[in-house]
């Protein structure tokens, strides 16, 4: 019986720390978006490079 006077007041404050630990979550936005971060991944950043840049580096390698 003695250790539910311990139990109960640590359970109280761990619930409210999770809960604390919930509400700055999502107060700085850990939930705005799901999906986002899982299509960026796929997406490709790599930007081509313009025709002349292309000719006058195959010209340096080449040359």
């Amino acid at each position: 019986m003695e250790s539910v006077y311990l139990l109960i007041p640590v359970s109280v404050v761990l619930v409210f720390g999770i809960a604390l630990a919930f509400w700055w979550s999502v107060r700085s936005g850990q939930f705005d978006d799901l999906e986002g971060p899982g299509f960026r991944v796929l997406m490709d950043e790599d930007q081509p490079k313009p025709p002349a840049e292309a000719a006058e580096a195959n010209k340096r390698n080449n040359g």
